[in-house]
Order: C-alpha cells, then sequence, then structure tokens
C-alpha cells in the first residue's frame, strides 16, 4: 500500500509521539547514595527520586482504568515492605496508585479544557512502621489535548453596515470564533474562516475573519439587507477538523445618490378668493428614493408672476412643498397665477455628482375662484370728532362702502347696536352719514367706539364692517368744586393771621390750555371777623383767622362760603362751604378734642356717671324680662301638645272590616254597647288627655259587664305600676252598632227586596253564570235548587 506525502507526514508524527510518550511513561526511581533524609539537618541529602513528567489523553473513553505511569524507589527490594501513597489534587478521587507496584492509573475520563494539569505528592513508607523511607516528592500530571472542540462565535450572530455604492473590498465587520483546545498543541485550535453564504456580494478574510464587499456600486434602493454565514473551522481547515457557524446581517446604509424627481412637470389648483391670508393652497412633493437626511429637500419658488403672493415652505416631517398666500386674492384684480417651484437636496455628496442635477422643476399655476364677497369700506377705520354741546340730529361724519363684485350691488348702512348700546347715533341707510341721535356729555364717556354694518341689498348675508372712531370735544358745562371734602380746625388759641387750610379745586372739563381757578369769599361772608381768604394764583387758596379768642363754649362750628369760579369761556363758578371746627389743641397745635360737650358735662353728670345709669337701666330690664318669661311658663298646662310629646301612644282602628255579619274573627257581642263608663280615677302626677275628651254617659245594658270589667282591671293596673308610661294609652273601637238608620246596602238582600230587576238573562250567558242565575232568577224553584 503507497502513502502519498501528506499521508507518510502525518503517520512519522504520530509515531514520534507514540515513541515520546512510551519513554516518558517510564519513570522510575533510584536510590540515592547518600545518607538517609534523617541525618542532621546540617548534612545536605541528596533527593533520592527520578523521574520526568507524566501525560496522559483526555477523553478517555475505556472501560478499564487508564495506565498512567509508575513509581519506584529503590529502597523497594520488592519483598512488599514498601507501600506507595498518593496526596494532593485528584489524588483518590481521580488517581489511584498500587501501593504495592507502584502503578498510577486514572479512573475518571479528563478534560483539559477543564482542567490541563494536576500537581500531586509521591512518598513511600514502610509498610511496618509507617515511616517514611524516602522524602516526599511532588510531580505533575499534565493532560494531553485532543480536538475534541468545536470553534464558536462567542459574540455572533453580527449585525454590520455599510454604504452602499461601496468599492470592492470595503471593510464590513470582524468576526472572531474561540478554539477550546490547546494552541500549543498541533493544529487542533488553528481556525480557518470561509463564506457559506453570501456570495458573490461579500467575502471573508481566512485567517483574520474579516469581512468585505466582493461586488462593486450595490444598490440599497434595489437591495437593502443581506445574510450572510461564515463558518469558522480547525486544524487549518482540513478534513476531520471541527467547525461551527455564525450569521452576519449586512446592511447597507443610504448615499444621496438619487436626484429628486417631481411626478408630473405642471399642477394646477383652484382657490376661492375668499381664502384667508396663510391658508395653504396646495401640497406638492418631489419624490426621491433615499433616506433621512440624504432625502431632505428645499422648495423655492424661482419664476413666475405670484412671487409676492405665495410662498412656499417644507413639511420636515413629509418633505412636502407647503404652498400658502401671503396676500389677499381678488378674482376681479387677477383670475390665475404662474409660479416656477424648485425642488432641490440639501446635502449633495460630491462622489455622484456624475449621477445628474439633485435638483427638479415644476410649474404650478394657481386659478382664483370668484366669490360673493361682503361689501368693503373704503377705510378700515374711521376718525370723527363732535362736540357735546352738539345738539340732537347734528352731522358727525360719512362712511362708506361698495360691493366688490362684479355686480356692484347697492349696499345698506346700519350700526352694531351692541357698540351702541345708548343709541347715541344713526346712520343714514342709504348714504351712510352719522348723526346724533341723544345729547353727548364727554364727562361720562369721552371716545365712542362703534361699528357700522354695510350690507348688499341682494343678498342681505353678505355683510361687511366698518370701525368709527367718534372723539367727544369738551365745552365748559362744569363748575369747579373742592378737590375734596375737608375737615378743617382751629385751635382756641390760634392767632390772627395763623393758617389753618389750603384748599384746591378740580373740574370735569378738560380746555386746552389747562384749569385756572380763583378763589374768593362771597359777599355775605367777605366782612365776617373771623376768617379771611387768599388766592395763592397757583389753583390754591389759604384760609387764615383773623383774630383769636375763639371759645368752644360760645361757638363750636363755623360755616365760611367760598365762591370758585373756572377760566372757561363762558366761566362758571360755584359755592363750596367750608366748615371750621373748634378744638382744643396742646402746646404743639395738634387738635385733642373738638366737642363742645366737654365743657358742659362737668357742670352736670360726668360721662362714668351716665354710663353708670345706663348699666342700671339695662340691669332692671333684663329682671323684667326674665320675671315676665317665669310667670308664662307656670301658666302652661301639664299636658304637652300631642304633635310634642313623643310619650302618647294613641292607636285608632278606622278599618269597618266585613260588616256587622263578619263575627268570623272575635266575639263583637262585648263591643256592641258600651253604654256605662265608670268616674275615671286619674293619676296624680301627670294630666292625662283624656280629660280633654268629653264623655256621653249611656244606661247600663247586662252583656257588657265582662269587657267592662275587664279594661277597668287593666286600669287600674297601669295606675299602680311604677314602670307603665307615664300617660295612659287611649284606644278608640269605633263599630256602627246594632243597626242602622240607611239600612244594610248589601246586594244579598236583594233577593227579598220588591225590586223591579229582572235576572233572567243570566241563565243565558253560560255555565259560569249559573250560581248566580239561581240566586236572581225568578223561577219557581231557583233559589234553593
Amino acid at each position: 500500500m503507497k502513502l502519498g506525502k501528506v499521508e507518510f507526514c502525518h503517520f512519522l508524527q504520530i509515531l514520534a509521539l507514540f515513541l515520546c510518550l512510551s519513554g516518558m511513561n517510564q519513570a522510575e526511581f533510584s536510590r540515592s547514595r547518600s545518607k538517609p533524609y534523617f541525618q542532621s539537618v546540617r548534612t545536605r541529602t541528596k533527593r533520592s527520586w527520578v523521574w520526568n513528567q507524566f501525560f496522559v489523553l483526555e477523553e478517555y473513553m475505556g472501560t478499564d482504568p487508564l495506565y498512567v505511569g509508575k513509581l519506584h524507589s529503590d529502597v523497594d527490594k520488592g519483598d512488599g515492605s514498601i507501600k506507595y501513597i498518593l496526596s494532593g489534587e485528584g489524588a483518590s478521587s481521580i488517581f489511584i496508585i498500587d501501593e504495592n507496584t507502584g502503578d498510577i492509573h486514572a479512573t475518571k475520563r479528563l478534560d483539559r479544557e477543564e482542567q490541563a494539569y494536576y500537581t500531586l505528592r509521591a512518598q513511600a513508607l514502610d509498610r511496618l512502621t509507617n515511616k517514611p523511607v524516602e522524602p516526599e516528592s511532588e510531580f505533575v500530571i499534565k493532560i494531553q489535548d485532543i480536538n475534541d472542540n468545536e470553534p464558536k462565535f462567542l459574540d455572533g450572530p453580527y449585525t454590520a453596515g455599510v454604504p452602499e455604492m461601496s468599492p470592492v473590498g470595503t471593510s464590513v465587520v470582524q468576526v472572531t470564533a474561540t478554539d477550546a483546545d490547546d494552541p500549543t498543541y498541533g493544529n487542533s485550535a488553528r481556525v480557518v474562516y470561509s463564506i457559506l453564504q453570501g456570495q458573490p456580494y461579500f467575502s471573508v478574510e481566512p485567517k483574520t475573519g474579516v469581512i468585505k464587499t466582493a461586488l462593486p456600486n450595490m444598490d440599497r434602493e434595489a437591495k437593502d439587507q443581506y445574510l450572510l454565514v461564515i463558518q469558522a473551522k480547525d486544524m487549518v481547515g482540513q478534513n476531520g477538523g471541527l467547525s461551527g457557524t455564525t450569521s452576519v446581517t449586512v446592511t447597507l446604509t443610504d448615499v444621496n445618490d438619487n436626484p429628486p424627481r417631481f411626478p408630473r412637470r405642471s399642477y394646477q389648483y383652484n382657490v376661492p378668493e375668499s381664502l384667508p391670508v396663510s391658508s395653504v393652497v396646495a401640497r406638492i412633493k418631489a419624490a426621491d428614493a433615499d433616506v433621512g437626511p440624504n432625502a431632505e429637500m428645499e422648495y423655492k419658488i424661482v419664476d413666475g408672476d405670484g412671487l409676492g403672493v405665495f410662498k412656499i415652505s417644507v413639511d420636515k416631517d413629509t418633505e412636502e412643498g407647503i404652498i400658502t398666500i401671503q396676500k389677499e386674492l381678488d378674482f376681479e384684480a387677477k383670475t390665475s397665477y404662474t409660479l416656477r417651484i424648485e425642488a432641490a437636496n440639501m446635502h449633495v455628496d460630491p462622489r455622484f455628482l456624475s449621477l445628474g442635477p439633485f435638483s427638479d422643476m415644476t410649474t404650478v399655476k394657481i386659478i382664483v375662484e370668484d366669490v360673493d364677497e361682503p361689501p368693503v369700506f373704503t377705510s378700515r377705520l374711521y376718525t370723527m370728532v363732535v362736540s357735546e354741546a352738539a345738539k340732537v340730529g347734528t352731522i358727525i361724519g360719512t362712511v362708506a362702502a361698495h360691493d366688490p363684485d362684479a355686480s356692484n350691488s347697492p349696499v345698506r348702512y346700519s350700526i352694531d347696536r351692541n357698540t351702541d348700546l345708548e343709541r347715541y347715533f344713526n346712520i343714514d341707510a342709504n348714504s351712510g352719514v352719522i348723526t346724533t341721535a341723544k345729547s353727548l356729555d364727554r364727562e361720562t364717556n369721552a371716545v365712542h367706539n362703534i361699528t357700522v354694518l354695510a350690507m348688499e341689498s341682494q343678498n342681505p348675508a353678505q355683510i361687511g364692517r366698518g370701525y368709527v372712531a367718534i372723539t367727544i370735544l369738551d365745552i365748559n358745562d362744569n363748575a369747579p368744586e373742592f378737590a375734596m371734602e375737608y375737615e378743617t380746625t382751629v385751635c382756641e388759641n390760634a392767632q390772627p393771621g395763623q393758617v389753618i387750610q389750603k384748599i384746591s379745586a378740580i373740574d370735569k372739563d378738560d380746555p386746552p390750555n389747562g384749569h385756572q381757578f380763583y378763589f374768593s369769599l362771597t359777599a355775605e361772608a367777605a366782612n365776617n371777623h373771623n376768617f379771611t381768604l387768599q388766592d395763592n394764583k397757583d389753583n390754591t387758596a389759604t384760609v387764615l383767622t383773623r383774630r383769636n379768642g375763639f371759645r368752644r363754649q360760645e361757638q363750636s362750628v363755623f360755616f365760611l362760603p367760598i365762591f370758585i369760579v373756572d377760566s372757561g369761556s363762558p366761566s362758571l363758578s360755584s359755592t363750596n362751604t367750608l366748615t371750621i371746627r373748634v378744638c382744643d389743641c396742646d402746646a404743639d397745635g395738634i387738635a385733642q378734642t373738638c366737642n363742645a360737650e366737654a365743657y358742659i358735662l362737668p357742670a352736670g353728670l360726668s360721662t362714668g356717671a351716665l354710663i353708670a345709669i345706663l348699666a342700671c337701666v339695662l340691669t332692671l330690664l333684663v329682671l323684667v324680662l326674665l320675671i315676665v318669661t317665669m310667670r308664662r311658663r307656670k301658666k302652661e298646662p301639664l299636658i304637652f301638645d300631642e304633635e310634642r310629646d313623643i310619650r302618647e301612644n294613641i292607636v285608632r282602628y278606622d278599618d269597618e272590616g266585613g260588616g256587622e255579619e263578619d263575627t268570623e274573627a272575635f266575639d263583637m257581642a262585648a263591643l256592641r254597647n258600651l253604654n256605662i263608663m265608670r268616674d275615671t280615677k286619674t293619676r296624680r302626677d301627670v294630666t292625662p288627655e283624656i280629660q280633654f275628651l268629653s264623655r256621653p254617659t249611656f244606661k247600663s245594658i247586662p252583656d257588657n259587664v265582662i269587657f267592662r270589667e275587664f279594661i277597668w282591671e287593666r286600669l287600674k293596673e297601669a295606675d299602680v305600676d311604677p314602670c307603665a308610661p307615664p300617660y295612659d294609652s287611649l284606644q278608640t273601637y269605633a263599630f256602627e252598632g246594632n243597626g242602622s238608620v240607611a239600612e244594610s246596602l248589601s246586594s244579598l238582600d236583594s233577593i227579598s227586596s220588591n225590586s223591579d230587576q229582572n235576572y233572567d238573562y243570566l241563565s243565558d250567558w253560560g255555565p259560569r253564570f249559573k250560581r248566580l242565575a239561581d240566586m236572581y232568577g225568578t223561577g219557581p224553584d231557583c233559589l234553593y235548587s
């Protein structure tokens, strides 16, 4: 059988490994020629163990223990006097030793990936004395690796992205597989990468695991995602090696390689001329296959006759161009507009400029539709003035409005009365002339803002609104008066010429040059000997004293009339009275008391005495009220009102029952005649209600004696019972008696009456009325048949 070069090399490697393992496992001990180890510590003892490391293959699957190696001491003569023992990692549990021969075996399957080596200690003991005959020494058992672990992608599955249109060889992502086998021995951990799925678009570097693009110009718009399967195989990819796989999802990211394009070369939209400013007229959009920032566009109007009337903006969410109105449309002025609109990408990639211009143009035509518009005023706001002295019917001004439509319908005017509640103004319905309807007062309302309505005669629903501001001009129609209510005082010790008050005036009018007031005393007060007035020529005046020696006992209050004149044309005047009180002042001239009674009280009673008298009077009134209340309570009866007394228990039986003939339930004999009632013995502690009831007297009838005796016995028991309620319980038994003046109304006696009623027809009604026919029929034997 001939072997190839590769097979021959493998055979030589296996043979060399077998010979090496056979030589290493023959470890023996040789006896040292030195003195025993228990000699003095000062004498160096030469080791008497000689061995190499032991090796054992992992994953042994045999049924017998796996032979590892042999321990032997040159002290052992083979007579069984020496025994060998093991200690350390795995001793007794994994590794056992034959204490007679020193053979070591592994009893369990070993895995190098779990533990690569074990450190143990060996010792030879005298079997009789159990004392060491050789020093204890360590040795290592190494686990020989085999290829029993496949490569694994610990970070898989992978996701990655690469820009579309990338050149060949563009790196996408690197994948890494790990092999738990020993990388220092053989090829068990040498991994090679290959691609199982994803060709011809991508490739992978066999040694590094780097995935790269393999085709140029991959277009995201055609296909944006690829699924790759990558394999990692150990033993350098040779046959018999173990392998593992992972998936890699590669997404092509977008680049701006598609210019925007309008789906149509022209658009047309119709809009009514009444559309408000800022309203949306149309939304247009240029198609762009790109996404995200690469699809962002800007729109602009580059040409046309509607540059100032319309504008276009971008909706950031939809990338649409929104056309809105900037100015009001007027069908009568212009019926259509044409716009040239350009859409262009905001972010252009220079690498793809060769694909064409990244912009596009379209035409938008906007047709203005005519609508019936309301009348329009010639001015948005009219300003008018009128004097407050104007008479009713005075013309203030004129407003004008017209119908903007081609029909030019006549217009009628009116005032919105919600803006002129007091109806100060009128307007001529045809001419628009505004006149006064009532007298005006600037001080009440200086400016009137009214709304004028203009309605089309042919279509009153079309209403235009105009605004008019009417300013009322002032005239001097208000006299001046004191600026405030003055509280003026003069001290008893005031000196002549002393200032006691400074006054000013106000006027509701509003003259163009401001107010100018003149102050003086009236003719009657001009020569008084107490006070004088000085005009300060600054719209104020000063009140001064003319004498001293003011006394409250003589006069406590002075009234000073002051004459005030304004500077209007014509001028108006008024007389205002200043009240001056005489007061007792301290050394600083501050008033302490201004009551004239302060001097009168010492001559009579003091304030304290008056308060004491008043308190006594109030006390007497309270006592009188208490006495009257107590007397009224004594006169009240002991019996309380039925509605207030919650202890009464009056039970009334007003049900007639079945009539006099109904004696099935109880014996009525005892209740037929209650003709005699004994004299009642009332309780002394209360006033029973029965005293207020009138009782008729009846003659005694023997048949109710038992019933009457029973009632009185129960009444006596209730009177003497301390636990009984404080009031009696009155029960009224109301029955009709033995007879009735109206006699019986029962139909049962109709059989014996002289009634003319004929009941023979009851026998014709069927078996259900047979009983009634027998009772009321007129046959000879119908009654008791």
